[in-house]
């Protein structure tokens, strides 16, 4: 990142057209998660870290936010251009929301920690260090909305060592592109949902890429717009194997994830002692067909398969043959990924691409995690088996042998619930039937289904505690406008 700034300036980019740039990024993926004005308390550093949060003050305010400044050095003690932009936010018009309603809701409030950029050292000391103090005491007494500026202060960017003191983020914006430290398994809990604010003026070097994090911009290219002559046959015929007595709205949830995410056409394939059930429940574009047996499917015309939600393991052994014999690709999950696991090395043979989606318990069972990372056990799995692995959890990974992990940036804990799963499998599945390759499909995924979940909650008004599975799929169409 240093490098590329001066490369920039180097270029004739100018520091404060830059910072200009990087603060309206700053301000514009704020209004993403809160689209009404509140109340923003800013605190700045001296050096250009906390010019990029005054430039989003200053853009905020014009928006009708409240600012609260909040210098902790002395204004001469800044550089240069942070004054200018100090005296620039307070010479910035309060617009005035004159249509607000009657009776007005609580207003928001957030707090922006524009302490310390990059290369600062992760060890605070005064004033910074009772700052971060008071941004963390702010956020836990009054419920304010974290945002730090690049990285939250007190954390290294490069290793993910953090201070004891360190600000504890909810979202962190970083500028030009995601810093190592960010996405290191200790410190999700103090970064929270990561936005990046791409700077076109800033290129890194073009070397092969370790780690990718998913953003819209980098998830577009997979996300081809569909010609206007466009008809079913093209986006896949999705055959979904799930749900047995008791789980039949797992199989509801990953079919209608399937439909939501495109899917040209969807077979829900059921037991036949619950098929009268599930075939009232189904959703009316989907066709719901009784079987006698997991084996019979082997000879159906399915262009991709979404295997396990609700399943059960009583048949075992006609589920394993037709994940390792079916020649179509196959989303597993779920009770498939616990029949899988009994007989792991079939990995090894399937006739047909897989991709794996566990959560964690689940990935236990599949690969003994010993002391390995996340990312360890995902580079791991990945070179032992021929497979894509989407590794759930709060940075969700994807891994595939010869490509980038890749790190999803969006969600919330209010995911944390039954039924989030399914639709991931069948919004993964609908997306292979459309032509993108198990990796795009698992990136593009899990960034939809976690952006749908900050929809329903910042736009729609649901809570973290609120949130269900059908939340996340009557959002995927903003989630999905969002990368297009």
């Amino acid at each position: 990142m240093k490098a590329a700034e001066e490369a920039a300036f180097a270029g004739g980019v100018e520091v404060e057209a830059l910072m200009d740039r990087a603060g309206a990024g700053v301000a514009r993926a704020i209004s993403q998660f809160f689209p009404h004005p509140g109340k923003a308390i800013v605190f700045t550093g001296k050096g250009h870290n906390g010019g990029d949060a005054l430039v989003a003050a200053a853009v905020l305010k014009e928006a009708g936010w409240e600012i609260d400044l909040r210098l902790i050095f002395p204004e001469q003690d800044c550089a240069e251009l942070t004054r200018k932009k100090i005296a620039a936010l307070r010479e910035t018009e309060f617009v005035k929301n004159f249509c607000a309603p009657t009776v007005a809701p609580r207003l928001p409030l957030i707090i922006l920690d524009g302490l310390l950029g990059l290369g600062a050292n992760r060890l605070l000391r005064e004033p910074v260090r009772t700052a971060a103090q008071e941004i963390n005491r702010v956020r836990h007494k009054e419920n304010a909305f974290v945002f730090a500026v690049d990285l939250p202060t007190g954390l290294d960017g490069d290793t993910g060592d953090s201070d004891p003191d360190c600000v504890v983020a909810d979202c962190t914006i970083t500028i030009g592109f995601a810093k190592h430290g960010l996405v290191a398994d200790q410190v999700v809990d103090l970064v929270g949902r990561i936005e990046i604010v791409p700077l076109a003026d800033l290129v890194i070097a073009p070397l092969p890429a370790n780690d990718l994090l998913a953003c819209p911009h980098s998830l577009r290219p997979a996300l081809p717009r569909r010609k206007f002559s466009a008809y079913k046959n093209e986006f896949g015929r999705i055959g979904v194997v799930a749900g047995s007595s008791g789980f039949i709205g797992a199989a509801l949830m990953t079919t209608q994830g399937a439909l939501r995410a495109g899917a040209g056409l969807v077979e829900l394939f059921v037991p036949r002692e619950i098929y009268s059930i599930v075939a009232a429940a189904a959703p009316p574009e989907a066709m719901v067909k009784p079987i006698r047996s997991y084996r019979d499917l082997l000879e159906e015309k399915i262009d991709v398969w979404a295997l396990g939600p609700g399943l059960g393991t009583s048949q075992a052994k006609d589920l394993l043959k037709l994940i390792e014999r079916a020649t179509a690709p196959m989303v597993v999950d779920a009770d498939g990924l616990n029949i899988v696991a009994n007989e792991v090395e079939i990995l090894k043979r399937c006739a047909g691409p897989r991709l794996l989606t566990p959560h964690p318990g689940e990935m236990k069972r599949l690969l003994d995690p010993a002391k390995m990372s996340r990312a360890g056990i995902a580079r791991n799995f990945t070179n032992l088996f021929p497979v894509t692995l989407l590794l759930k959890g709060a940075r969700t990974i994807v891994g595939e042998r010869g490509h980038p992990l890749t790190y999803n940036s969006t969600g919330n804990p209010g995911m944390a619930t039954g039924g989030m799963g399914d639709v991931l499998t069948g919004v993964c599945a609908g997306l292979i039937g459309q032509g993108l390759s198990l990796y795009d499909a698992a990136r593009v995924g899990a960034w939809v289904c976690g952006r749908a979940a900050e929809i329903a909650i910042f736009e729609k008004g649901e809570s973290e505690e609120s949130l269900l599975p059908s939340d996340v799929l009557a959002n995927l169409g903003g989630a999905f406008r969002e990368i297009h």
